[in-house]
C-alpha cells in the first residue's frame, strides 16, 4: 500500500517516542522491570510496528486496521505513563512531555485514518 513507511512523519515521530521512552525506562527501578517498565516498552514499540505492518497490507481498510490498533496502543502508553506519575515513579514534566508526544501521534494517526476511509 505504502512503498516506503520510512516517509511517513507519523512512524517517524513513533520511533522518536519509543527511543523517549526507552531512555524513561532506564530510569525507573529495577523492580519495575517486569511490571510497567515492559508494558511502557511494548506499547510504544507497538505504535511504529503496527503502522509498518499496515501499510505493507493491500488495502486502505487494512492499512486503517493497523492504524487503529497504533492508536490503540497510544492510548494504552498514556496510561502506563499516568500510572507512573501516579505512583510516584517519574516526575510531572516528564510524563507530561511523553503524553504530549503521544497525543501528537494519536492526532496524526485519527487524521491518516480518516484519509484511508474516503
Amino acid at each position: 500500500m505504502i512503498n516506503n513507511y520510512k516517509n511517513l512523519l507519523v512512524w517517524k515521530k513513533s520511533i522518536e517516542l519509543v527511543v523517549s521512552v526507552y531512555q524513561f525506562t532506564k530510569k525507573l527501578p529495577a523492580s519495575e522491570r517486569y511490571g510497567l517498565v515492559s508494558q511502557l516498552e511494548r506499547a510504544s514499540v507497538s505504535i511504529p510496528s503496527n503502522i509498518v505492518e499496515g501499510s505493507c497490507r493491500s488495502s486502505k481498510k487494512d492499512f486503517a486496521h493497523f492504524l487503529e490498533i497504533a492508536l490503540g496502543s497510544t492510548s494504552e502508553l498514556d496510561t502506563q505513563l499516568e500510572v507512573a506519575l501516579q505512583v510516584n515513579l517519574a516526575s510531572k514534566e516528564v510524563v507530561v512531555n511523553l503524553q504530549n508526544k503521544a497525543v501528537e501521534i494519536s492526532k496524526m494517526l485519527q487524521s491518516l485514518i480518516k484519509t484511508c476511509r474516503i
